[in-house]
């Protein structure tokens, strides 16, 4: 299958929306899906890429459990990629990263704008609510 890079840094921010969660390969048995590679668990993880007025929310697939992400905190994305796919008549985009990592607070605690204004419309540069 035909892989496409994704430029992460064109989007303004990227926020965890859902939660890892391991990716089933048989819901019958409860199998999980395990990486060709490495043999590691395969997981799930809902993220909104944010650029301007517009949003996405989209499944990103990563090989181990990512660690520290907060429910609704920007995220750190690395190496997305994104993989058309066509099968029974149906057909979608899967998107996968080497890694989501939780962003991190710049020296003395306090959000950059640029996490200010991933903390959502109304927020000042300190992440306070106008």
């Amino acid at each position: 299958m035909r892989t496409i890079p994704v430029n992460v840094s064109a989007f303004e921010a990227w926020l965890c929306v859902m939660l890892p969660e391991p990716r089933v390969a048989n819901p019958d048995t409860g199998e999980l899906r395990k990486d060709r590679e490495t043999g590691q668990t395969m997981y799930s993880v809902g993220v909104c890429a944010i650029q301007g007025r517009n949003s996405s929310v989209i499944q990103v697939t990563v090989v181990g459990e990512p660690q520290g992400l907060i429910l609704g905190a920007p995220v750190r994305v690395s190496d997305l990629e994104a993989t058309p796919w066509d099968r029974d008549g149906r057909s979608g985009v899967a998107w996968r990263a080497s890694a989501l990592a939780p962003m991190q607070a710049p020296a003395g605690g306090r959000p950059s704008s640029s996490s200010a204004a991933s903390a959502g419309p109304g927020a000042t540069s300190r992440g306070e609510a106008r």
